[in-house]
């Protein structure tokens, strides 16, 4: 018989995507102040993936990733899920009666062996995590590389964004080590 366990910390980071470059300073400063400071970030890449955010965001969107220094519960998410959508609120354009986003904040969390995101869309591959947020697993490690999945988003395909996802491996397992928690690999 398995005995339940408390999960090893995981390392947090949250896709950023806006059309608004001056906006990332500003939203990562709020971020910060919730998460501890960032240490390592993937730089604006144009995003033209679908159009699937161009009523709301417009065109030319970037997409930026951050990653933050404290280690957290993989259980905080969700929670993590709900602050940020009140970011994103708070960037909103509002123009009479129609609003949108001025960027699109989705945090995800790395670990030895996986890159999961989280949503507040529910799919045939997501599970419930609370208060209507969903967990997926985006990419799993094997062979030495982050490997996609067939629902995988075609940004997360990209090889800056898995070779950025390989070296916040890297960092996390140091983070593990140094706290004395040995790695799963």
């Amino acid at each position: 018989m398995g005995i339940p366990t408390e999960p090893k910390p995981v390392k947090l980071f949250v896709a950023l995507l806006s059309r608004h470059e001056e906006l990332f300073p500003l939203v990562e400063k709020e971020l910060t102040a919730l998460f501890g400071p960032a240490d390592s970030a993937c730089g604006s890449l144009p995003w033209a993936v679908t159009d699937y955010y161009e009523k709301e965001m417009g065109i030319g969107l970037l997409r930026r990733i951050v990653s933050f220094a404290p280690l957290i519960s993989p259980e905080a998410l969700a929670g993590i899920k709900l602050e940020t959508q009140g970011i994103e609120e708070r960037y909103q354009w509002i123009e009479g009666e129609n609003r949108g986003r001025r960027v699109n904040i989705d945090p995800g969390y790395v670990d030895d062996g996986k890159v999961v995101l989280v949503s507040t869309k529910g799919a045939f591959h997501r599970i419930y995590l609370r208060s209507g947020i969903y967990g997926e697993v985006t990419l799993l490690f094997q062979g030495g590389l982050f490997q996609p999945l067939v629902y995988t988003y075609p940004d997360y395909l990209w090889p800056e964004t898995r070779a950025f996802f390989v070296a916040l491996r890297s960092l996390y397992l140091r983070q593990l080590n140094l706290s004395g928690q040995p790695a799963d690999r």
